[in-house]
């Protein structure tokens, strides 16, 4: 009666037939009039007259997919390789992918190597857990794909792989020879020590800069790397230019020539060259460097060293950077190094002058009362950025320039220059030595990781006992340096004793040490598994 109300034609029967339950009526309080709810109706399936919710193909889930498989031409096993050497797989013709067990970036890989697939549309791709040893990976993947009359049916369906193990082509030439490396990159840095390198060593293994290494070798003022590929020397060198300034050559040297095919194999060698100039270094700026950056100094102190080099002049607190290409164009030098820092007494502080805050350090700069610790009788009145920690009875690390020999033709310039004359000694930073007396045999709560190096003694003694030393105070200037670490993972030492925090808390305002929170877990994976056969022994022995 509606439709005829309505002069519209009465829907077609179907000739399946078609069953719907009454239809209530619910009040609807706010407008006081009747709501007509909708519900679903029901069909019957053409094949098996399940009740079903109607459908283009008028059948049930089941029947249609016994009619029509969706997946039939699709692969369902397939053979991938595996180095295992270097835990990557082979994407044909000759690209070897590095993808851990079950990451998404070997199910993306394993996506990949299906053919045909693009017939059916993609829903889901998963992991079915298969053992590790079983030399088997398997896949479940849900396609959809449309059917008799437009209909959309969606199926999931395994995929299984075989991993077949086969060297890679840098692996392969590494166990015949372990010497045959195609590319080696040289890293060279002309000071009397190391500590460049042991920051420059945490930011590789932060960043997993070496993992393609053949091998690394640890040689006088430098670390030598080997790779198995021009590219991958490369990639290491074009990581270096971003943590530090640096100039470099490549040279290369032809090892075969095949005279039919036209094919050359070279050696490729890259000269890298690290500025000399470190962190805590004194530079004495040339005069048309200064000029450039607003006549800065002459005499400013380097404060930190990254892709730029920051100065900082420590008698007006101001400063600059200087990028690899500004800095080799002049090429200027250390006045002093930090391996001619002299201990300093402090005996009074004035309240500072000023204070400004650079690449996250703060600074104030304040006149204070010095004398030598070889000299106690000789008082020094200087300025000193370290106003703001510095105070009566502390100890300091500075240049002594009232005394010491200098050999730099811009510093002796700059002091007959000046009619006041250069200033009798330049601070650097707080010494903590006395409180780490106290902790000295005490271990840390925090340690750091280290690259597997070779020690290469034939192009130049390398002395383990300066080394132990260097590397000492490098870990100590990652505790007094917040800026310091932050690039770099620190972790928790298994070997620090929890019973010793009251200790250190006992002895009162001491040196400066690493937060917990800034401490990574060290994932051991040894432990774990050990830890999971005892339980399943005590297990068996209940």
């Amino acid at each position: 009666q509606n439709y005829a109300n309505r002069h519209l034609p009465p829907p077609p029967l179907h000739r399946a037939a078609f069953f719907s339950s009454p239809i209530p009526s619910v009040m609807d309080e706010q407008s006081g009039m009747f709501n007509v709810q909708q519900t679903i109706g029901c069909v019957l399936c053409c094949k098996c007259g399940v009740p079903m919710p109607p459908n283009v193909a008028n059948m049930c889930v089941n029947c249609l997919r016994s009619e029509v498989d969706i997946t039939e031409g699709l692969q369902k096993s397939i053979q991938i390789f595996y180095c295992p050497e270097c835990s990557c797989y082979l994407q044909p013709p000759k690209t070897w992918i590095k993808a851990q067990w079950e990451s998404k970036e070997l199910l993306t890989f394993c996506v990949k190597r299906l053919k045909n697939l693009n017939k059916v549309k993609l829903k889901n791709a998963e992991f079915v857990w298969t053992e590790p040893h079983s030399k088997r990976i398997k896949v479940k993947l849900t396609v959809q794909a449309e059917v008799l009359n437009g209909a959309v049916l969606e199926q999931s369906y395994p995929v299984e792989y075989t991993v077949r193990d086969n060297l890679c082509e840098s692996c392969s030439r590494f166990q015949a020879n372990p010497d045959q490396w195609v590319a080696s990159v040289q890293l060279r840095q002309h000071v009397s020590h190391r500590r460049t390198f042991f920051y420059l060593e945490q930011l590789i293994l932060r960043h997993d800069a070496a993992s393609r290494a053949i091998r690394i070798q640890q040689v006088d003022q430098g670390i030598d790397f080997f790779f198995g590929n021009k590219s991958h020397a490369n990639s290491f060198v074009e990581f270096l230019r971003k943590v530090v300034p640096i100039e470099y050559r490549q040279d290369q040297q032809l090892v075969s020539h095949d005279v039919k095919s036209s094919l050359y194999n070279y050696k490729y060698t890259y000269s890298v060259k690290i500025c000399p100039v470190c962190r805590e270094d004194l530079v004495c700026l040339p005069s048309k460097v200064a000029s450039g950056l607003g006549n800065l100094g002459p005499l400013v102190v380097c404060t930190k060293v990254s892709d730029n080099i920051m100065l900082l002049d420590p008698r007006t607190l101001r400063c600059a950077f200087l990028d690899a290409r500004q800095y080799w164009r002049s090429g200027f030098r250390s006045a002093l190094t930090s391996r001619q820092l002299v201990k300093y007494f402090v005996f009074d502080v004035e309240t500072p002058v000023s204070e400004a805050t650079v690449g996250g350090q703060k600074y104030a700069l304040s006149y204070v009362q010095i004398a030598r610790e070889s000299d106690i009788g000789k008082m020094f009145y200087v300025q000193t950025h370290l106003g703001h920690i510095l105070k009566p009875g502390d100890q300091a690390l500075g240049y002594d320039i009232y005394g010491a020999n200098v050999n730099d033709d811009e510093m002796e310039k700059y002091r007959l220059s000046v009619k006041n004359g250069l200033p009798e000694a330049i601070l650097i930073k707080k010494c903590y030595e006395e409180q780490r007396e106290r902790k000295k045999k005490k271990a840390r709560s925090w340690k750091t990781k280290r690259l597997p190096m070779e020690m290469d003694d034939s192009r130049g003694r390398v002395d383990p006992e300066k080394t132990d030393k260097e590397y000492e105070e490098f870990l100590r200037d990652l505790e007094e340096n917040p800026e310091l670490r932050f690039n770099i993972s620190l972790y928790k030492n298994k070997d620090y004793e929890a019973s010793e925090t009251a200790s250190m808390i006992d002895d009162g305002e001491g040196a400066p040490s690493v937060p917990i929170e800034e401490l990574l877990a060290e994932l051991d994976l040894s432990e774990e598994e050990g830890e999971d056969d005892d339980d399943d022994e005590e297990d068996m022995a209940e």
